[in-house]
Formats: structure tokens, sequence, C-alpha cells
């Protein structure tokens, strides 16, 4: 039994978050009965960085483990923690550009940092490498968040990203797995359609998650792969396979958020759904605490498959590599033709 008198046995199978900056009595109550495997923090949640380390400690003390806790720090416009207690970034691609042959280096080294800057607070996972391939007729919410327009650079670049953040004792999330890139609609608002076929899905799309298929955790894209099944990626028992057999993944899949429009039915059905169709965990950003409670009830404890995927992934966190970040942020400046802040 856990010192707070409940039965701990695996992992709710949900990433939750929280309203403001500390957790309010209900939230604890509900994350100490529920012990989620991970939290998600928007900058709703950020304020100081003395603040920020003290939600995290709340959040692990109150889920009775040491949960991952993750954010979007990608640069550009999808940055929570920004200036003046962080740095600021330019977009991914913005920065790919300026630093023209030595990208992947550069990437590096942003990610490097910027690991610096979320361990430091108690934040141990990012929702990054993004390793979608942008095409010609990619939805501008994503376009300039991606790193290039060929699988192979994609998947270089995407490695290089993920390196910095372990190096930097910060988990990676690769997304949006098998492929957001030819999608012409923001997942945000409504679902995406791809209708290429599936050997161009299969030879572009899919290939740089193929290469990173090593990584610990991967979220998915709210898109429907028509060649493939008419159900969202998220939804689709099919893709899922996909994403297992042909592109080798076996690490903790985790939907992306889904209160987001892409999808249709209640959020308990979406839940539900996610986790029948093969996703580990259900990613559940924005909502009431009676949303947040429903989804996670619906979602229950992880099984037998999650929970060991889930434990990997915690047991790839390691202490950070000791690095002079004021140095790496020079040779970045250098590389990038003094890029390196937005």
């Amino acid at each position: 039994m856990h010192p707070g008198g409940y039965s701990v046995t695996g992992f709710g199978a949900v990433i939750t978050g929280a309203e403001g900056h500390r957790l309010t009595t209900g939230e604890k109550a509900f994350f100490r009965e529920v012990k989620p495997f991970g939290f998600i923090l928007f900058a709703r949640n950020i304020d100081t960085p003395d603040q920020v380390r003290a939600l995290c400690d709340e959040l692990r003390e109150a889920a009775g483990h040491e949960a991952v806790i993750t954010i979007d720090q990608e640069g550009g416009r999808v940055q929570r923690l920004r200036a003046p207690a962080w740095r600021e970034w330019p977009a991914p691609l913005d920065h790919v550009a300026a630093a023209g042959a030595r990208a992947a280096e550069a990437l590096h080294l942003r990610y490097r940092i910027i690991a610096d800057e979320l361990f430091a607070l108690g934040i141990d996972s990012n929702c990054a490498p993004l390793v979608d391939v942008a095409g010609r007729d990619t939805h501008p919410f994503l376009r300039d968040r991606c790193y290039g327009e060929t699988a192979g650079r994609v998947a270089l670049f995407g490695r290089a990203v993920a390196d910095g953040l372990m190096e930097g004792g910060v988990l990676p999330v690769v997304k949006h797995i098998p492929g957001h890139g030819r999608a012409r609609a923001d997942s945000h608002h409504e679902l995406p359609r791809v209708t290429d076929p599936a050997e161009h899905l299969a030879e572009v799309d899919f290939a740089p998650f193929e290469a990173l298929a090593d990584l610990p955790m991967a979220m998915t894209a709210h898109v429907v792969y028509a060649a493939l099944d008419a159900r969202p990626a998220t939804l689709s028992p099919v893709i899922i396979e996909v994403i297992r057999r042909s592109i080798g993944f076996d690490g903790l899949l985790m939907t992306d958020d889904i209160a987001m429009n892409a999808l249709s039915g209640s959020l308990v059905e979406r839940a539900r759904a996610a986790l029948a169709a093969g996703c580990d965990v259900v990613l559940h950003c924005n909502g009431t605490l009676a949303e947040r409670q429903a989804v996670a009830a619906a979602a229950g404890e992880m099984r037998a498959a999650a929970q060991d995927r889930a434990e990997r992934a915690l047991s790839a966190r390691r202490t950070p590599d000791p690095v002079d970040i004021s140095a790496l942020a020079a040779q970045l400046d250098a590389l990038t033709g003094g890029r390196q802040h937005g």
C-alpha cells in the first residue's frame, strides 16, 4: 500500500494536466487515486522557475511515483517556457536553414540546451523530435515545426534532437507517428485526410519513424490515411499495427491530445477507442477536473504490455552528462549566425 492508503499496482493509462500554478485539493486527491503514468505542462502552469519546480514536486508526490512530466518545448510558436526566465527559440525549420550543412550539429546543441532548462525544473520529457516530413501542402500550423522535406534529412535531424535531449536527462517523445506532413488541415480544429498511396507513405512519411523506432516514447497522429484505413491513426488498430510491425516501434505509444477537434465522440469514447486500437496511454491536455476524472476512469489501469513499455521508458531516464551550457550556446550562435534566439 502507498502511504496515502490506496493500492499501488500499475500506472493509470493517462497523461493528464493541472489547472494552474499549484495543485488544488481536488487534483491531489484525483492523482492519488489514479496514479497517472505522467503529466503534461502548459503555459497556464508556468510562472517562475521556483514555482515550476514546486509544481513538479507536487505532481509526483500526488501520483505516488516518479511520474514522467513532459512539455511541448519545440521552439517557435510551440514553446511553453519563454523569456525572461527562459530562452526564446526560433522555429526549428528556421534554425535548420540558418545552420545549413551543419544543421544536425546545431539541432543537437539546441536541444541539449533546452534539456538543461527542462531538467533544472524537474521536467524530464519533451514532446520532440517532430519528424513529420514537410511537403508542398503541409499545413502552416505544422510546416515550420518540421526539420526538412526528405525522409533522410528528417531522420538525421530527429536523431540529433533526441540525442541532445537524452544527454540532458530528458526523454524524447517522437511525433506524430506515423507522419503528419501530408496533412492539409490542422488537427486541432478538424480531421486531416491523406489520400496518397500506401507505398508513398511507407517510403517517405513512415521512414523517419522507422529510423527512430528505438526511442522510448512516441505520440500518434490524428490523421486518416485513406489507403490504409478510414479511421484516424490514433483510433485505428490497422495503423497501430503498422506502427508496431512495419515501422517497428515497440516503445510507449501515447495519443496526441484526445480533446482536439480532429476526433469525434465524447472524451470517454475517444479514450476507450484509442486504447482498444492499441495505444498504451491517453494524453488529455485540457479539461475540467470532472472531464479529467472521466477520461482517467475510462482509461483505467495500464495493460501488462503497456506497463512493461512504461517501465522501460522510465528506465531510459539518465543523469545528464556534465557540460558547459554557456559554451554550447556560443557554439550554437556560431553555427547559426546568431540565430540562437527567436
